[in-house]
């Protein structure tokens, strides 16, 4: 599946690059340095292609789903199923619904494929392309139609997206599972390292996950291409954070990517248009020993690693004010030492103005 053109614009801009580097020393020399808020700052500028990065809007986005891969056991017996859980958090009875209002970000779950219905609410945004996948482990997790229908679904989301700013988050029983598929046949990484919880996890445990995956991935050794592997492996949360990852980077949004469905999904986005990692920082949440690898694949780390053990997007959450921060320091810094060229970019700006509306989309066929 290779496009006609790139989907996304990437960030380089040597000249754009020199400026804001510049900007950020004479902070520096005047002030200290601020260790990886520097790197963090300038990309920001790169992305929105300004001197002065600004955001508007956040969006802490949870796409919520079930896995037909749940019925090998993957989980204990209490694990709460997936539609209690979505109900807890928009009821505010999880910690991330808290520390996303003190953040002042907007929470929306996505029901992308729960296996039960759930009640309406004003954080919920329906998008259910069926009650749940299939066991991948015995057929395709989804039809091809429906995995483009995710996809679509989630381009649509993400031309509606207010601001420039969004959190990418899972939640389902099952989807760290079939993330591990994704990543391990894009990326031919060793299923077990992703499957791995923790370093103490029981090797029995640890062995019968890996058989059960491999006889998934052996079933469908012939999904090879992004689109064929997220049909025959995903699930309908990772193919719908895919479509929004591309419409969003393509409008030079921040995508802040935060657990091992979100890299999973931007895997697949990447391959259909490379430059959307350009627009990528990422969060961890919890120590999933499976996480680490797939930062690996993007030779990314966390910015903040807390030792969280809780549900994808915290980390992301708690991350926000330390990526405001960065914009600050060229945005609410009094710079004295004005640049040559911050004509060029402010009339540049003119042009890519990150919070100004954009024009749909209208690339390639994607399937």
């Amino acid at each position: 599946m290779q496009p006609s053109r790139s989907l996304v614009s990437p960030t380089s801009h040597p000249h754009l690059e020199r400026e804001l580097a510049a900007a950020l020393r004479r902070r520096s020399r005047l002030g200290g340095s601020l260790g990886e808020l520097e790197p963090l700052a300038l990309r920001l500028g790169l992305m929105q292609r300004t001197l002065k990065p600004q955001f508007s809007d956040p969006q802490l986005l949870v796409f919520a789903a079930d896995h037909g891969v749940a019925v090998e056991r993957l989980v204990g017996s209490d694990d709460t199923p997936t539609h209690e859980r979505v109900q807890r958090l928009l009821e505010g009875r999880l910690p991330l619904a808290g520390l996303a209002r003190a953040q002042q970000l907007e929470l929306t779950v996505i029901d992308c494929g729960v296996a039960a219905e759930l009640q309406a609410h004003e954080h919920l945004m329906t998008r259910k392309i069926a009650h749940g996948t299939r066991n991948a482990r015995l057929t395709a997790a989804m039809s091809a139609e429906q995995c483009q229908a995710a996809m679509r679904a989630g381009m649509q989301l993400g031309y509606r997206l207010r601001g420039n700013f969004s959190i990418y988050a899972s939640l389902g029983v099952g989807a760290d599972f079939s993330a591990a598929l994704v990543l391990s046949r894009l990326a031919d990484c060793p299923l077990p390292d992703l499957l791995a919880r923790d370093p103490d996890m029981p090797r029995e445990e640890l062995a019968r996950l890996a058989r059960i995956g491999q006889a998934a991935l052996m079933r469908h050794h012939e999904a090879v291409e992004p689109s064929s592997a997220l049909a025959a492996l995903g699930g309908f949360d990772i193919a719908m954070m895919v479509g929004v990852m591309l419409v969003a980077s393509s409008r030079r949004h921040l995508l802040v990517i935060d657990g091992l469905a979100a890299c999973a999904a931007l895997l697949v986005a990447s391959r259909i248009a490379p430059a959307v990692t350009d627009y990528c920082v990422f969060c961890r949440s919890h120590a999933h020993h499976g996480l680490d690898q797939a930062l690996n694949l993007f030779r990314a780390s966390a910015l903040l690693e807390l030792g969280l053990q809780s549900m994808d997007g915290t980390g992301a959450t708690l991350a926000w004010p330390m990526i405001r921060c960065a914009a600050a320091l060229l945005t609410e810094v009094v710079d004295d030492e004005p640049s040559p060229g911050d004509e060029t970019f402010e009339s540049v700006r003119g042009d890519l103005d990150p919070l100004a509306p954009l024009e749909p989309f209208s690339g390639p066929a994607l399937y």
